[in-house]
């Protein structure tokens, strides 16, 4: 048997399973067909996005986040609190643990101490319902190579108990408008980054999460493409979607975050919208830059880098 049929095969066993914990342990479908009659759309993203909760808790709370690797510590007693719609920027040099952050907040890598809620949900007490309400497109891209970039799409669309007509409708229309649709039956080991960057998104999308995490989303990405998925995650963010957002391209965080957060060796160390951030780091000059606000705030100083053997 080919190896993407194997995959899909063990997979798929693992998604009935999946679903009929989630079922059994809220008593309810993880998603009604109601809610997944629907394309990537402005019809789509005008609805607004269901919630059991008689008080809307934030969309993503870390609580006293904590990850030590042997004696470096990542991350250090991280907390913050996003709310439900925003376009929040996280930002930070590298090696300041940003993608450790995001890995705990998903899931990914169980903190040495401290708590993440997404959707007022406990990530590591509850797993399956939180990561039911979220998608992730994480910085290095673990894709299943060996399938195509359609059937990647079929089978994420399963594993979130989208049915299958609205899977085969979201998956044909996310190919169309990230330009993939010519390269749909390809297998992803042919892919190129930016093609794997946008199948990696159309996969945490295509089941209308409540909260969408992304960690450099924009590298290897032309720049049609870039201003598509802009778009896109505008509409997102306009009809309820909460975005956590990692990049360091400073001129996307400061056109898309309506707040961002700063974080140097592993401390939250600013954030605010980009107006508090102003007010805070850079004293008189009102039309400071993000770049500048964040080579303020992390203490970086102005200095010329020079080969001295170019002279």
């Amino acid at each position: 048997m080919d190896g993407s049929l194997t995959a899909l095969t063990i997979m798929f066993s693992m998604v009935v399973t999946i679903q009929k914990e989630v079922q059994d342990h809220e008593g309810i479908s993880l998603m009604s067909s109601e809610q997944n009659a629907f394309p990537i759309s402005s019809q789509v993203l005008s609805q607004p996005i269901p919630s059991t909760y008689s008080s809307v808790p934030p969309a993503i709370v870390a609580r006293d986040l904590l990850r030590v690797f042997g004696q470096k510590t990542a991350v250090n007693h991280l907390n913050l609190a996003v709310q439900r719609g925003e376009f929040y920027g996280f930002l930070g040099p590298n090696g300041a643990g940003k993608s450790t952050t995001i890995k705990m907040l998903t899931g990914l890598l169980r903190p040495t101490a401290g708590t993440a809620f997404v959707g007022g949900v406990n990530v590591w007490q509850d797993p399956l319902h939180a990561r039911a309400l979220m998608g992730v497109l994480p910085e290095y891209l673990n894709l299943y190579e060996r399938l195509t970039g359609k059937e990647f799409l079929t089978f994420a669309g399963h594993m979130y108990g989208v049915p299958e007509a609205d899977v085969r409708h979201r998956a044909e229309e996310l190919l169309h408008i990230l330009t993939l649709t010519e390269d749909a039956d390809k297998l992803i080991v042919d892919y190129s980054l930016g093609m794997r960057k946008k199948i990696a998104l159309a996969a945490a999308l295509i089941h209308r999460p409540q909260v969408l995490f992304l960690d450099e989303p924009f590298e290897g990405i032309d720049p049609v493409s870039s201003r598509t998925i802009r778009d896109i995650l505008r509409d997102l963010t306009q009809h309820g979607t909460t975005i956590f957002f990692s990049s360091h391209i400073m001129e996307v965080v400061e056109r898309l975050c309506t707040r961002v957060g700063i974080i140097n060796q592993g401390i939250l160390v600013a954030e605010g919208t980009l107006q508090e951030l102003r007010e805070k780091a850079s004293g008189e000059n009102k039309d400071a830059t993000l770049e500048d606000i964040f080579l303020n705030v992390i203490g970086a100083r102005e200095e010329t880098h020079n080969l001295s053997w170019l002279e």
